[in-house]
């Protein structure tokens, strides 16, 4: 879409938060469209990232994790990285990014608990992206 700006959002697997702030920024930030990646893609998107999305009513059923590699070669205005081990190995990113950013959130993936207890930690997780990801993009 013209005048969009473009996100990259990074991370290890790209299978929780990378995935839950690509859905959020499409869905709800005006003016941004996102995509997500990781270092070392899962095999799947993890079911309680979805399910704290859908809750919202956010749809990433779809979604596949996907690795950086899709991506070179392509300009993004903006390069945020959620977890620590992508900050560390994407450093070369830099190159074709207009501005280049971490944000890092603990990973919901390794809470322990009941069902609703790890859902929870997701869905606590996918309201501080949106918190803090949004205040990041809406300042630039």
């Amino acid at each position: 879409m013209a005048g969009q700006r473009s996100v990259l959002v990074l991370c290890t697997g790209n299978s929780a938060r990378s995935q839950m702030a690509e859905g959020l920024i499409n869905a709800r930030l005006e003016g941004f469209e996102a995509d997500s990646a990781g270092t070392h893609p899962a095999p799947q998107v993890n079911p309680n990232a979805v399910a704290a999305l859908a809750e919202i009513g956010i749809d990433i059923s779809s979604s596949r994790p996907k690795s950086v590699d899709e991506f070179i070669g392509r300009r993004f205005d903006f390069v945020i990285t959620v977890c620590s081990s992508a900050d560390a190995n994407c450093p070369a990113w830099i190159g074709k990014v207009g501005k280049r950013c971490h944000i890092g959130f603990d990973d919901p993936s390794y809470t322990k608990g009941t069902p609703d207890e790890i859902l929870t930690a997701f869905i606590k997780t996918r309201d501080m992206i949106e918190d803090q990801v949004f205040s990041y993009l809406k300042s630039q």
